[in-house]
C-alpha cells in the first residue's frame, strides 16, 4: 500500500493500521475488516484501501474487483453467522472513502430493525468482543470461498 494513496484525517484511511485480529482478508485494493464502532457481531466493512470518494472514485481495477470480493465476503458472513439476510449497504456521508458495510441480520432483529433501520442496532448491540471472536470463523470460510469454484465465471 502506498502511503501517499492515503488521508491522513480520513477515518477509514486510518484503518490501514487495523489489528490482524480484526482482519478478515486484505489483498492490494481491498480489505475486509471489523469497524471500531460499528463492532457488532456479524458486521465488516470492505473497503478500499486507497482513499477514493464514492464509487466514482473507483479505478478500473477497483470496480472489476469490487463486485467479486462484496459476494465472497456478504457469503462469509452469511455462512458463519446463519443469518437468513445479510445486507450490503453504501452510503458514504459519514466516512467519505468508498466502502460497504456488510451487516447480518439474524431471526431476532425486531421488523422496526430490518432493511435500512438495520442501522440502529449499532449501539443497540454493540459487543466487540463477539464480533471479533467471529473473525476466524468467516477469515476461513471467506479464503475458501474465495479462492474456490463455489461461483464459476461465465465462459
Amino acid at each position: 500500500m502506498n502511503p501517499s494513496s492515503l488521508h491522513a484525517d480520513c477515518f477509514m484511511c486510518g484503518l490501514e493500521q487495523s489489528e490482524e485480529t480484526a482482519v478478515v482478508f486484505q489483498d492490494p485494493l481491498w480489505s475486509g475488516e471489523l469497524v471500531p464502532g460499528y463492532d457488532v457481531p456479524g458486521w465488516f466493512v470492505l473497503r478500499a484501501r486507497r482513499h477514493a470518494e464514492r464509487i466514482t472514485g473507483l479505478d478500473d481495477a477497483e470496480l472489476a474487483s469490487f463486485g467479486r470480493r462484496a459476494r465472497d465476503l456478504v457469503a462469509a458472513v452469511t455462512e458463519v453467522t446463519g443469518a437468513p439476510a445479510t445486507y450490503l449497504m453504501v452510503f458514504g456521508e459519514n466516512h467519505p472513502h468508498f466502502h460497504a458495510l456488510v451487516t447480518a441480520r439474524d431471526e431476532q432483529v425486531p421488523a422496526d430493525r430490518r432493511s435500512g433501520d438495520i442501522l440502529r442496532l449499532r449501539t443497540e448491540r454493540a459487543d466487540p468482543e463477539a464480533a471479533a471472536r467471529l473473525v476466524p470463523a468467516v477469515r476461513r470460510a471467506y479464503e475458501r470461498l474465495a479462492g474456490s469454484d463455489a461461483y464459476p465465471l461465465p465462459a
